[in-house]
């Protein structure tokens, strides 16, 4: 591995805003899923209804509306790159699986308590065939006046959470998998696409397994626009065991959820030298309420301990799509107000980086 893609490239720059009131930026985003309208709920139920007079068209129109609103809610946030929510996707693995050729479904699997997982098999050799996101990314561009993240599952998430039929090892699964992802991304770029990021939370419950990571990585942003900024996001899991080896990841933001946890890890970043930009979680994607301002500074503090300010991406701690959706709002309103905070606070001096941080 290679480590830095885009060494003596800025690529979070272009995502200030014009007329941005403070000489800090410090980049605010969301990891991806957000709670959909319980109308759009209603629409996935009545297409599969077979009483019903609901049709695919309808429920087409039905996400379009569904994106319209998300985008606007993200931008009515504040958020400086926005993205649609997820609104067309029902699972991280799931939606990819639909669109590769050589994966199958044969049913649901329960994951845990009552919980069911329509886990696919792959039962071939994998085949990219069309775009997965092309169309998604190109509807938000044009619903948003802000810019668009794409978030799209990683091929290591992919290959773990599927059934192997095909492939003498789950690592060379992955990596086939890394180079369909790749031309995806290509694809994406070619219509505009400037922010990817790349989920692997599979990473957090086998982090031995980094090394894969990597190379997946490696193959995903091989002749990618090094303009084109590339984030990693791994949640829930014990840092340590994969750092200080994200630092040779090619990537140029690594997104971590600590706020959940008490912030308790931060400190693994810490030594030796963090490399990437950090995006940090900051609202607990978990609970049910809504962090107050106050409280969300503190906690961009914490990031403040790993990286400067140009280096730090204030976000959620992971999808927020299992919250009720004011309370999602809310969270996202409220880190926005937090951010703007704390860069007046540095442009006027009153946060002294030398000083000691607040510990966790």
């Amino acid at each position: 591995m290679t480590g830095h893609r885009t060494e003596g490239v800025d690529t979070r720059e272009q995502f200030r805003p014009e007329g941005h009131d403070t000489d800090h930026f410090i980049l605010t985003s969301v990891v991806g899923s957000y709670p959909k309208p319980k109308w759009l709920n209603r629409a996935d139920d009545l297409v599969s209804d077979p009483d019903s007079k609901f049709t695919e068209e309808h429920l087409h129109e039905a996400h379009d509306d569904a994106c319209r609103v998300i985008v606007d809610e993200h931008e009515r946030a504040g958020l400086d790159t926005v993205v649609d929510g997820e609104m067309r996707r029902n699972e991280m693995v799931e939606f990819f699986a639909h669109r590769i050729d050589g994966y199958e479904f044969h049913g649901p699997v329960k994951v845990w308590g009552h919980n069911y997982f329509d886990k696919p098999s792959v039962v071939e050799e994998v085949e990219y065939d069309e775009p997965w996101l092309v169309d998604e990314f190109e509807f938000t561009r044009d619903a948003a006046s802000k810019p668009v993240k794409v978030p799209i599952t990683g091929p290591y998430t992919l290959a773990s959470w599927s059934f192997n039929e095909a492939y003498e090892s789950e690592a060379e699964l992955a990596y086939d998998l890394a180079d369909l992802v790749n031309t995806e991304v290509e694809k994406l770029v070619e219509a505009g696409a400037r922010y990817v990021q790349i989920d692997e939370p599979a990473l957090a419950t086998t982090p031995d397994d980094h090394a894969i990571v990597g190379e997946c990585l490696e193959r995903i942003v091989a002749d990618i626009d090094p303009e084109v900024r590339i984030g990693l996001h791994v949640c829930y899991g014990d840092y340590s065991r994969i750092y200080p080896e994200v630092n040779d990841f090619p990537i140029d933001e690594f997104d971590v959820e600590l706020c959940n946890g008490g912030f308790e890890q931060i400190d693994v970043f810490t030594d030796p030298e963090f490399e990437p930009d950090l995006a940090l979680g900051v609202v607990d994607a978990h609970t049910a309420e809504v962090e107050s301002v106050e409280e969300i500074k503190q906690n961009i503090l914490q990031g403040l301990k790993v990286v400067p300010p140009e280096k730090l991406t204030i976000s959620p701690d992971c999808g927020l799509k299992l919250l009720p959706r004011e309370i999602a709002y809310g969270k996202m309103e409220n880190m926005v107000k937090a951010t703007r905070e704390v860069e007046a606070e540095l442009d006027a001096g009153d946060i002294d980086l030398a000083d000691p941080l607040p510990t966790a």
